[in-house]
């Protein structure tokens, strides 16, 4: 079985996420299959339309940047090939700011329905033939260069179990 997770990171939160949810992976991966099992986790600048064959599962996350994932993300979606994804599994993330740590009730709220980075994505890896398997989360940061809330690592572990279970 063989898993990537590729993300995109402004101040390293992103990264931090999906380095989580790359170890998850690969604990659920190996518990069942041993050795047999491949996870590797990739800035977006370093994977390729070949680093996806062969794949079963494929997560990708972005920082939520003007309510929309990163430029470096947005590009990759795009040039991806058409039906390159068909028959692998996928799983979308991003990071996002807890709306809690928003003063303005306006920004909060332009924030809180504008949507965020993760939905985006799915979409994208649906439009290239993957099969959604979780629906699309978002891990809360507590200020626009964070750190990470407190337990969201953690949680990002556990979403990333349940998306090869």
């Amino acid at each position: 079985m063989k898993a990537l997770v590729v993300y995109d990171s402004v101040f390293g939160n992103t990264e931090k996420i999906a380095q989580a949810i790359g170890q998850a992976i690969a604990q659920a991966i190996g518990a069942a299959l041993g050795p047999q099992g491949q996870v590797e986790t990739l800035p977006v600048g370093q994977v390729t339309a070949e680093r996806l064959q062969g794949l079963d599962f494929l997560v990708v996350g972005s920082p939520t940047r003007s309510l929309r994932p990163t430029e470096g993300i947005s590009q990759w979606l795009k040039v991806l090939p058409k039906h390159c994804l068909s028959g692998v599994r996928i799983a979308a993330f991003d990071t996002r700011l807890w709306l809690e740590t928003i003063d303005s009730k306006a920004l909060r709220f332009i924030v809180d329905k504008g949507g965020y980075a993760a939905s985006t994505i799915a979409r994208a890896l649906e439009k290239k033939g993957g099969k959604l398997v979780i629906p699309p989360e978002g891990f809360l940061v507590t200020g626009e260069q964070g750190p990470l809330k407190d337990g969201e690592l953690e949680r990002a572990g556990a979403w990333a179990k349940q998306i090869v279970s």
